[in-house]
């Protein structure tokens, strides 16, 4: 603690507000010991993380996304206290007083107020269970509210209002969004972004309703209350939750007399100093230039400013320092849609041209604009897909000459796709806007002694915003650490400094069998979206443990989780395996027995077997059920892992056959069905040259031959199709499955994240050379631990929906909602060429919903009780 003498030689500092600039600005003053912080917080709990409050919801607490604590604030010498809101000013004697009475004397006093949420005058709008979401003590309200209510809509179309959106349907609700103007995040994003943002929404199972004004709440006739528009027409509701926009917290400067905007804000110069010099506003608070800027990370700029101002600390000419405005580029993920906004995305710009690339069935829009000479990128759009985000920024920001034909850009070319590499970038590019850090800021931390992406985080602060910028982070430190000859880890993220193939070797080793224990023993912190899907997959290809018991269950995504791939409208597809194509009279009954009674739209696919789309959570158990019933097993179209084995009917039938491709395919997907790896595995297995199945564009190929079999590898189809490599010829079939065992468990424990054979078997030094001298001639002397491990994956295969429909505990997260049985109202069909397709757009309004069977909710509980 600092004494009296030391308080009266310091220079005191009065922070109001405790949010996110307010911290950050108190981490910058703190550096410089000559001053005496005191943070006074509105609020019972110091700064947390509120750009990703929604994870509160996802399973995060409140000390998760706490960004300091008690003792780190003591660290720092820094007086605070909670539950301290300031109700008045004196500017003359220079003191603020607390709602408790306490006064504290300041010699600068920061005001870190933030904003408040607007809600609009509608009447009815202070009822129970009208809600707002902008704190955590918000969330926790929205979390009691849920318990006991259905339906919730949100109030507001915008970028908090998708968060809360988001936030409400996590709880399981039926969720409706609001909005007032015709389109979806009408600032960031442009009528055609706006009009595919809609459909992806709504496709997850969120309804829109756009040009809305609610003109009363009103008691509801089936639900809690109901909104009244102004148009006629009536939504009914459980928790309306508003999310209308911001306004500035201003009422201290509005009280004692501070300059205020016509609408507004503290009004600050650009060294974010209000009318009273000794007076600075900083964040959502401030109005600069007659703007309010709605986003962290020119709340950070403004925080960086002020410490630099108050201490005096000039630039290399001199120069004092200043806010200047800041970009409000943005990327995020909203209920999983990638949207990217970048400066101009109106195409306002006088004489500005405009590139647009939409793929309707992807559910991708993309937009670039550009100056009328196509020489400057001034805006994008990107809706879907957001891999272009950090080049275009860099482009924009840099102002970097576009290429000849700028378009490329955003056209997914399989070639000759324009890049931008970090060497092309200035010192001076802005790499992490939450932070304003610049590559120069990198390069500098890297001369200061960072030797690793973390120690230039910890230093610059880069990357622990939004975390949009992460992997241009790592870009930019890696090719310096390159340059300067430094070895450049592989760590697969912050928590865990290995590579994937090192974890595989630390679960193998030390027979870790949990994700807790991984990281107790080798991680730090709570693990995130990359290292627990990597640890989740290595644990299963090692251990082949089922996926949904309780330790694992949080490593799995969607797809895992629910044993199925879901589908754009919210619904899932049900795969059985077919081995091979290969199925009997009676099986392809059951099959269309199965689709008939649960009204499910059958596809053949290219993979030779039936896919069954259309399956609503609630009915996968009883689907499964009967499917398991008649001899089915999972097909693992979910799953990084066998996916199917292609095969033409060979010497059994065919004339050009020379050997019984159907029982090679047979026997090769019974062995290796489940088996866990870095990517999905596809096999072909053709009877003789013609290759019907089209052995050469899997990723195991198999072609007959009169002596035996070819073995191909590293093929694969997709948007980058790449002809696989002939590997060995004419091997009798126990020489053909050792080297399949070999070549795929080498890749399991060698490949890295999400990476396809292709790209390993590429990547690897000497590439097909150096994996025959592995596979055939064991040069590094692992091939019987290789085929050791294949045969353990093998003998411990279970069918995994068989496990779950046994297991009563597994059942229960199949329900649609966690606090009602109902079915979701929003998934809604048509009929098209005899058979269901998800509603489109208006349809979903016209259509009468397609009924299913009945009682789906009694049958799986049925199941339950029988399990």
């Amino acid at each position: 603690m600092n004494t009296d003498k030391q308080l009266l030689t310091k220079t005191n500092i009065v922070v109001v507000g405790n949010g996110m600039v307010g911290h950050h600005f108190v981490e910058e003053m703190a550096k410089n010991p000559n001053y005496q912080i005191t943070v006074l917080s509105a609020e019972s709990r110091l700064a947390y993380d509120r750009v990703h409050l929604s994870e509160y919801f996802g399973g995060k607490t409140a000390d998760d996304l706490a960004m300091t604590t008690p003792e780190h604030y003591e660290e720092l010498g820094v007086n605070f206290k909670t539950n301290a809101k300031v109700i008045l000013i004196d500017k003359i004697v220079q003191y603020v007083t607390t709602e408790n009475g306490e006064t504290y004397h300041y010699d600068k006093l920061i005001l870190a107020t933030g904003s408040y949420p607007f809600v609009p005058p509608i009447p009815g709008k202070d009822q129970d269970h009208c809600l707002v979401y902008r704190t955590i003590d918000d969330l926790e309200d929205i979390a009691n509210s849920a318990k006991v209510s259905k339906v919730g809509v949100v109030i507001g179309g915008g970028l908090l209002g998708l968060e809360a959106a988001n936030a409400i349907k996590q709880l399981g609700l039926q969720t409706h969004v609001v909005e007032f103007a015709p389109q979806l995040m009408g600032v960031q994003i442009d009528g055609g972004g706006g009009r595919l943002l809609r459909e992806k929404i709504e496709d997850l199972g969120v309804k829109v309703h756009t040009s809305k004004a609610t003109n009363v709440i009103e008691k509801g006739d089936t639900s809690r209350y109901k909104l009244c528009f102004n148009d006629g027409s009536e939504l009914e509701t459980d928790l309306i939750l508003f999310s209308a926009g911001i306004r500035p917290y201003d009422n201290l400067a509005r009280e004692f007399e501070l300059t205020l905007g016509e609408r507004g804000g503290i009004v600050v110069n650009n060294q974010c100093q209000t009318s009273d010099e000794n007076i600075y506003a900083i964040g959502e608070c401030a109005l600069w230039n007659n703007f309010i800027f709605g986003l962290v990370a020119p709340g950070y700029a403004m925080a960086k400013v002020v410490a630099k101002h108050i201490d005096g600390i000039t630039g290399e000419n001199g120069d004092i320092a200043e806010f200047t405005g800041a970009d409000m580029s943005t990327k995020l993920k909203l209920m999983g849609v990638e949207v990217g906004s970048i400066g101009d995305a109106h195409g306002k710009t006088a004489g500005s041209l405009t590139y647009t690339y939409e793929n309707q069935p992807e559910g991708v829009y993309k937009k670039i604009v550009v100056s009328a000479d196509k020489k400057a990128l001034l805006g994008a759009v990107l809706i879907g897909d957001t891999s272009e985000y950090d080049t275009l920024l860099q482009y924009m920001l840099n102002a970097i000459e576009l290429p000849e034909s700028p378009e490329g850009l955003i056209l997914p070319m399989a070639a000759d796709k324009p890049t931008l590499g970090v060497d092309a970038l200035p010192e001076s590019a802005t790499i992490c806007s939450c932070h304003n850090v610049t590559k120069g800021d990198i390069i500098a931390s890297i001369d200061a002694g960072a030797t690793t992406v973390g120690d230039v985080k910890s230093c610059t602060k880069a990357g622990s915003g939004c975390g949009g910028c992460a992997a241009l982070v790592k870009s930019v430190a890696d090719n310096e650490f390159e340059k300067r000859g430094v070895e450049v880890k592989k760590d697969i993220c912050e928590h865990f400094a290995y590579s994937r193939r090192e974890i595989f070797d630390i679960v193998s080793v030390e027979k870790i069998k949990t994700f807790d224990e991984l990281l107790e023993k080798h991680g730090k912190g709570l693990g995130c979206e990359i290292c627990k899907p990597v640890a989740g997959s290595v644990l299963a290809s090692v251990w082949n443990d089922y996926i949904l018991k309780k330790p694992h269950l949080s490593l799995q995504d969607t797809n895992d989780t629910y044993l199925g791939n879901m589908q754009k409208d919210g619904t899932y597809s049900v795969v059985p395996r077919i081995a091979g194509g290969e199925i009997t009279p009676d099986k392809l009954i059951v099959l269309g027995e199965v689709a008939n009674k649960y009204n499910l739209y059958t596809k053949i696919t290219g993979g030779a077997r039936v896919d069954l789309f259309g399956a609503r959570v609630e009915q996968l158990p009883p689907i499964w059920k009967e499917l398991v019933d008649a001899g089915f097993e999972t097909g693992h179209a979910y799953g990084k892992s066998l996916r199917t084995v292609k095969s033409c009917v060979g010497s059994t039938w065919c004339r050009y056959g020379v050997q019984d491709s159907m029982s090679m395919a047979i026997d090769l997907e019974n062995r290796y069905k489940g088996l866990r790896a870095p990517h999905k595995i596809k096999f072909g297995v053709s009877g003789c040259t013609r290759e019907c199945a089209e052995a050469q564009g899997k990723d195991i190929g198999i072609i007959a031959t009169d002596n035996g079999w070819n073995l191909y590898v590293a093929g694969n189809g997709g948007m980058k199709p790449r002809h696989a490599d002939l590997f060995a010829t004419d091997l009798d079939d126990e020489t053909l499955v050792k080297y399949v065992d070999r070549i795929l468990m080498f890749y399991v424990q060698t490949g890295d994240r999400l990476q396809r054979t292709s790209v390993w078997m590429d990547n690897l030094e000497g590439g097909l050379a150096y994996l025959q001298d592995v596979v055939m001639k064991d040069s590094l002397g692992i091939t019987d631990v290789l085929e050791t491990q294949m045969a353990s994956i093998v003998g411990s295969y279970q069918c995994e929906w068989k496990t779950t429909i046994e297991d009563p505990e597994a059942l229960k997260r199949f329900k649609p909602f966690v606090n009602s049985d109902k079915g979701d109202s929003n998934i809604q069909f048509v009929t098209e060429r005899e058979q269901i397709r998800p509603a489109r757009g208006q349809e979903k309004i016209e259509v009468t919903l397609i009924d299913t069977i009945e009682n789906d909710t009694e049958t799986a509980d049925a199941l339950a009780e029988e399990a």
